[in-house]
């Protein structure tokens, strides 16, 4: 078996403009690529049928029908990372291993754990940007210090942008530097201890129609106006090159939102503390939560009497998707109107959400609690009801999965918005020491 140079594939599930393995297949050695189901993540998992974990059972299933076609293949390994490590520079001799960051604090000490034992034996360990075109301490302001507020984040984002930070790796150009060996066995999901789960993922395409309106209808649920890429961005099957490519050219709208993704990256980063259970603005941490169990059991299954709160819900318990703009709205519904702490909703939606991401997902929650990346006040309490008349008037959406709201069988509002509102005002006042300002 020659020298190797290992390409461990993690959120970065494609052969094409893959950071990472454009510079292991420009290594000069034989490129072995290497996905790990790691337990650790896996167990913490309560839906044995998880539709996640099945996604990327398909797609380095389709990575290694594409590997190979080149006589190649994907090595798919189950088990902690530090053993299957140990177990693979037993079997190959490996040179040095490529990847791409991720930014979550306990995969970062992941990496910094295999980093130091791939060291130990001689082997270098080299990490690339391939989730995000600006990281970590790329965005700065003139002081030096990260943003803490998106707008004038945002501003400096695009005053930096350049072809450069959009050019594609060409990786196609290196496939020949792909290890000739036999096709390796991938693990089943019931040997993991999954099964396979019903539903059809979306497409992988941006639709260009979809991307050119989306100024003007990405905020109506009933209509086809998101590009529903979060899981394959979640997972790497698309470039976020390509897409930021695509939305400059055609529709800064959708281009803000991809910034909004590497502005919660960056403060993941450098604020780890967010990504531990703690509010980015340490005094929410003193808000006394009323946190009634039983409210929160109807928030989770969608019967709150709020309509669109509970259409949203609804879809993502059948669906693990959710429409953006009710996301927004069901976050400030059970902070603000049910005062239950935003963890729950956060943890809750971490296990439904197809495209879960834990800096967005963390991000948004504490931005629909007021302890988050915001200018704006504490004070914000979504009203659901003109939610509804602005955003579904038609009550299309309400109507697709709230069938019965019209009728006798939909229950009443859990809490009316006026009492929510003062009620939720006051705790914060409280904790804040807040006077006024409502």
């Amino acid at each position: 078996m020659p020298e190797l140079s290992l390409c461990w594939l993690r959120r970065d599930l494609r052969l094409t403009d893959n950071a990472a393995l454009y510079h292991a297949l420009r290594s000069g050695r034989p490129v072995l690529p290497l996905f790990i189901f790691d337990p650790t993540i896996l167990e913490k998992l309560a839906d044995r049928s998880d539709r996640r974990v099945q996604f990327i059972h398909q797609e380095t299933s389709r990575l290694g029908a594409e590997l190979a076609a080149m006589g190649s293949t994907l090595l798919v390994r189950y088990g902690p990372p530090e053993a299957v490590f140990d177990t693979i520079l037993n079997e190959f001799d490996v040179a040095e291993v490529f990847t791409n960051r991720d930014y979550e604090p306990a995969a970062a000490e992941r990496d910094t754990q295999i980093s130091g034992m791939l060291r130990e034996h001689g082997i270098g360990f080299h990490a690339f940007k391939d989730q995000c075109i600006f990281e970590t301490s790329e965005v700065l302001s003139g002081s030096g210090t990260p943003y803490t507020v998106f707008t004038p984040y945002s501003r400096r984002w695009k005053a930096l942008l350049s072809d450069f930070f959009l050019k594609p790796y060409p990786t196609e150009r290196y496939f020949s530097g792909f290890l000739k060996t036999e096709v390796q066995p991938t693990p089943s999901l019931e040997a993991m201890g999954f099964k396979a789960a019903a539903g059809v993922y979306p497409g992988r395409d941006l639709n260009r129609n979809v991307l050119r309106g989306y100024h003007e209808r990405r905020n109506f649920p009933a209509v086809e106006g998101t590009s529903r890429l979060g899981l394959h961005l979640r997972f790497g099957t698309v470039s976020i090159r390509e897409l930021a490519r695509q939305a400059r050219e055609v529709n800064e709208t959708f281009l803000n939102e991809l910034i909004w993704r590497d502005f919660y990256f960056q403060i993941l980063h450098h604020f780890p503390h967010v990504g531990r259970g703690r509010a980015f603005k340490p005094e929410y941490d003193r808000i006394a939560w009323r946190n009634d169990e039983a409210d929160f059991a109807a928030w989770c299954a969608g019967r709150t009497g709020y309509p669109l709160v509970d259409a949203g819900m609804r879809q993502l318990n059948e669906t693990g998707y959710m429409h953006n703009r009710v996301r927004m709205v069901t976050a400030s519904f059970l902070t603000k109107h049910l005062l239950v702490d935003w963890r729950w909703g956060e943890a809750y939606f971490a296990q439904k959400l197809l495209d879960f991401d834990l800096a967005a997902n963390n991000g948004g929650w504490q931005w629909a609690a007021g302890s988050g990346c915001d200018a704006a006040p504490y004070f914000r309490v979504f009203n659901p009801t003109l939610q509804t008349q602005k955003f579904d008037p038609a009550l299309t959406y309400v109507r697709r999965w709230v069938p019965e709201f019209d009728t006798l069988e939909y229950p009443r509002p859990i809490v009316q918005h006026e009492v929510a509102r003062d009620r939720v005002l006051r705790a914060y006042k409280t904790a804040l020491g807040k006077e006024g300002g409502g």
